[in-house]
């Protein structure tokens, strides 16, 4: 048996700066890995996604301009979108081995698991060491349909090996990434129809955020079908034919299954090294990631954090502080994401229900972007932005912002939490006109007014 300083299990966004941290310093350090370096973000995740949206965005903007008195035809190459997609995806990839290789981490392309106390097996070799990080993500999580079985579906894990633009699309769920995808796809020109078991799209996000979302996947020319369940998948010459409980049939040359997540730890024999998993197979850790096994930590969304990149990166470097003596915990952050359907979703901290439910006396202000100069000026007129205050302590306690590139002005309700701003700060400040950013300013000075139930008035 070998023995190492350090065994990282998975190359997520978290792993990777970790082994290549410790390496740096001059210990022995042994990654394994069963797939492509980088997880999912950079292979079948953020990186592909993005890369994806921003053509079918492209094409989804010129095909809307008439509204502006532009008339477009839009063409598209789709074999030339997917392929600068893998090229982007290959070039971070490269990008990443050689940052390990470079460290000096040791990378094993085996599948790991557990086989003693913090002793890890990866094809034919064998490691023990005093720290083992965990950082093996989540993969899809795929319904028990009759007939869906060795059927040549997709997720989101081979979506981005498309060549061929389906002519019809069936998109199974209704969470973020069916919307993203699904919309991506019937702006490139494929009929899509979304199946949603619930009676709305994001059913974790606020109910008018929903609403929103259903009208612009409307405006896309998508079939939405609400309260429904799949009871049958069929596929015949190179055709998907589902039943839904309905009663309906639908048809398509393709099939997306996005119906939420599983952790990566069927193969970790995880209680070899006496860690504990929940009913749902997520590894158990405490605020500062520590597992049930000394010396052994679980960082990321197989740990049960927010699956986003950022939420990983982050807990690599509070993992890195911990282990450095700092009293750092896994919550100790605001926490912001975003979905980039269009319009976007920008979130960031508390909704208001959310807020309430903590027993704090808390209000919220909503500017709808049809009041908005330049959403009006641009023919932007879907979305709002919402703000969240303490309504004891003036203090912004979250904002949901609904509309055009709100993933990038949500940041700066991002810092203002994060700074414990009061929403006088954000009222006061000068945006620059005509911008979407000063129509943050105008969300604030609505609590100046006294229409607003359950906010205090201030004016």
């Amino acid at each position: 048996m070998e023995t190492a300083d350090v065994i990282v299990i998975g190359s997520g966004q978290g792993g990777i700066p970790l082994a290549a941290d410790f390496a740096n310093e001059g210990r022995k350090v042994v990654l394994f890995e069963r797939d492509a370096l980088g997880g999912s973000c950079i292979n079948y995740g953020c990186t592909p996604s993005k890369a994806f949206l921003a053509a079918a965005h492209t094409a989804g903007r010129a095909s809307q301009g008439k509204k502006l008195g532009i008339h477009t035809k839009v063409e598209v190459d789709f074999p030339a979108v997917m392929k600068r997609v893998r090229e982007i995806r290959s070039g971070f990839n490269q990008g990443i081995r050689q940052r390990l290789e470079t460290a000096g981490v040791k990378v094993i392309c085996a599948e790991a698991s557990f086989v003693g106390e913090r002793t890890v097996k990866g094809g034919d070799v064998t490691l023990e060491a005093p720290l083992v990080i965990i950082n093996t993500g989540t993969s899809s999580l795929i319904p028990d349909i009759p007939g869906l079985a060795g059927t040549p579906y997709l997720t989101n894990r081979n979506f981005f090996d498309l060549n061929t633009l389906p002519a019809r699309l069936l998109v199974i769920g209704g969470g973020y990434i069916g919307l993203e995808l699904g919309q991506g796809l019937a702006r490139l020109g494929s009929q899509t129809h979304l199946i949603v078991r619930g009676d709305r799209v994001l059913g974790q996000e606020e109910a008018d955020v929903s609403e929103v979302l259903a009208e612009a996947l409307k405006q896309d020319g998508i079939h939405l079908h609400f309260g429904v369940n799949v009871n049958h998948v069929a596929h015949e010459n190179n055709l998907f034919s589902l039943t839904l409980s309905s009663g309906e049939q639908l048809q398509g040359e393709a099939l997306l299954v996005v119906i939420g997540r599983k952790p990566n730890t069927s193969a970790l024999n995880a209680a070899a090294s006496k860690i504990e998993l929940d009913d749902h197979g997520f590894i158990k850790i405490d605020d500062q990631f520590h597992t049930t096994c000394s010396g052994v930590y679980a960082i990321g969304d197989v740990a049960k954090q927010p699956a986003f990149t950022h939420v990983s990166w982050e807990d690599y470097r509070r993992l890195k502080a911990i282990l450095s003596g700092e009293n750092r915990t896994r919550n100790d952050r605001v926490l912001g994401y975003a979905i980039y359907t269009e319009p976007q979703v920008g979130r960031v901290g508390m909704t208001l229900e959310q807020a309430q439910k903590q027993g704090i006396n808390a209000c919220a202000v909503t500017l709808p972007m049809s009041q908005i100069a330049r959403a009006i000026e641009w023919g932007h007129d879907l979305g709002f932005y919402r703000m969240v205050i303490d309504s004891d302590t003036d203090k912004i306690l979250g904002a949901t912002l609904v509309g055009y590139e709100t993933a990038e002005l949500v940041h700066v309700f991002l810092s203002l939490i994060e700074a414990g701003a009061t929403w006088q700060l954000l009222e006061r400040s000068v945006h620059i006109h005509p911008t979407y950013g000063e129509a943050l300013p105008s969300l604030a000075r609505l609590l100046l007014g006294d229409n607003m139930p359950g906010c205090p008035n201030r004016g």
